[in-house]
């Protein structure tokens, strides 16, 4: 019970941040499960598949919870999400099925790269003069397949990068913000099968889980996370984001960095 009461924890702070700055959670889930796990004493050789397709399934519940509150505040353009999804869909799809090949080392180290990468994009904000608009289905489709197979790796809803390609082609700031939870939707479906998958069949995972995904930390973090995500997209309206997304970035850091150091 004591275990649970640390999963609800854990979810209901994600809530907040996916409903803020759109993000379904996994990146910031990912080490703190690990952590977790470990001093569960859970599968030692698949502690991070473990909290990948754990973090995967969390987004479902999480980033559908913050899209309600950010259409009822009109930020998402479905026309967006209509023409990414489907190359996000099978990008995220291709990587999770294969995640269950990659050692833990090799997937704490491309976890942490990507993860530098995209709170290094937060911290410094840097966006291209939005004087484009967007490209037509296929290059939309290609940017999708490319950011899909990246979320697969780190199990993330891909906001840390659509937000930012969105807002080059002219996109609001808090279109992007909830047009990017949308898609995080699809993406997290789709990748939780993948781990669910790749993760079937093998004997040193805990009681209560399905492939990669441990079921007990999923209720935990879901209960927790849908309560507090439409709290947190209330507060997009609301807050200065910039600087939620600098302290977020750092918070990134410390956790890639914790990751990298146990696992590799």
């Amino acid at each position: 019970m004591a275990w649970f009461a640390v999963y609800l924890g854990a979810g209901a702070l994600v809530g907040v941040l996916a409903g803020l700055l759109g993000i379904g959670g996994g990146m910031t889930l990912v080490p703190v499960l690990a952590a977790i796990f470990t001093l569960q004493g859970y599968a030692p050789d698949h502690i991070v598949h473990l909290a990948l397709g754990t973090a995967m399934a969390s987004i479902v519940f999480t980033s559908a919870s913050s899209v309600r509150e950010h259409w009822r505040l009109g930020g998402i353009d479905t026309s967006i999400f209509k023409r990414m999804a489907p190359g996000m869909v099978t990008g995220s799809l291709l990587s999770t099925l294969a995640a269950g090949w990659i050692s833990q080392r090799h997937l704490a180290l491309a976890f942490a790269v990507i993860v530098y990468a995209g709170a290094t994009q937060m911290l410094l904000n840097r966006k291209p003069a939005a004087h484009r608009p967007l490209p037509g289905p296929l290059p939309l489709f290609l940017a999708g397949l490319a950011i899909g197979t990246i979320c697969g790796l780190v199990s993330a809803g891909g906001a840390f990068l659509n937000v930012p390609f969105m807002l080059w082609c002219g996109v609001p700031l808090r279109t992007a913000i909830g047009t990017a939870a949308l898609l995080g939707i699809p993406v997290a479906m789709v990748g939780t099968l993948g781990y669910l998958a790749s993760g079937w069949g093998i004997a040193q995972l805990p009681p209560w889980s399905m492939g990669f995904i441990f079921l007990p930390a999923l209720a935990g973090l879901v209960s927790g996370s849908v309560l507090t995500a439409p709290f947190g997209a209330r507060m997009t309206h609301r807050l200065p984001v910039l600087a939620l997304k600098r302290i977020f970035a750092l918070l990134l850091y410390v956790l890639a960095t914790k990751m990298l150091l146990t696992y590799w």
